[in-house]
């Protein structure tokens, strides 16, 4: 999957970095497994700590305070987060509960991707199953399959070149 999203931005000369909390780096695995991922993949940030989602991601505090780091509005200043700090046409964000135990409330399994690009900003709310690794494994695949359909629902070529 992250094959076809290199591929797809490389068509369309874009970029696109991530922004992960409960995945630790893996949908930039994901994104980078593909040969020549350096044409569409720059970079990305594990924000762990909610401070560096503040700090360096410009999550709003009050965001966080008002709703959470494992929410859709956390989710989508990750993704518009990243996309700003690196330059990218594309940002791409995961926060969530991996497990074993709930967190602000929120049960196990329980996983927003963000995706922001040139047509917006979109959420995907999850609740998935499984143990840790299940949780994390099924997060990576659902935040390349939000990119994908970002991209296939028609957001522009950066030439103007007609529908994706």
């Amino acid at each position: 999957m992250g094959a076809h999203v290199h591929a797809e931005l490389v068509r369309r000369g874009q970029t696109i970095a991530s922004a992960e909390s409960l995945t630790g780096g893996a949908v930039a695995d994901a994104l980078t497994a593909a040969p020549g991922a350096s044409e569409s993949y720059v970079g990305g940030v594990v924000s762990y700590a909610t401070r560096v989602k503040t700090d360096l991601l410009g999550v709003p505090a009050t965001l966080v305070a008002e709703h959470g780091v494992v929410s859709a509005p956390c989710a989508a200043a990750m993704a518009r987060g990243v996309r700003a700090l690196l330059g990218t046409d594309w940002g791409v964000s995961t926060t969530g509960v991996a497990g074993p135990d709930s967190q602000e409330g929120q049960p196990v399994g329980r996983v927003y991707v963000g995706v922001d690009g040139p047509s917006g900003t979109t959420t995907h709310e999850l609740q998935l199953e499984g143990d840790r690794a299940a949780i994390r494994e099924a997060a990576v695949r659902q935040a390349v399959e939000a990119v994908l359909l970002q991209l296939q629902r028609g957001a522009p070529p950066a030439d103007g070149a007609g529908p994706a």
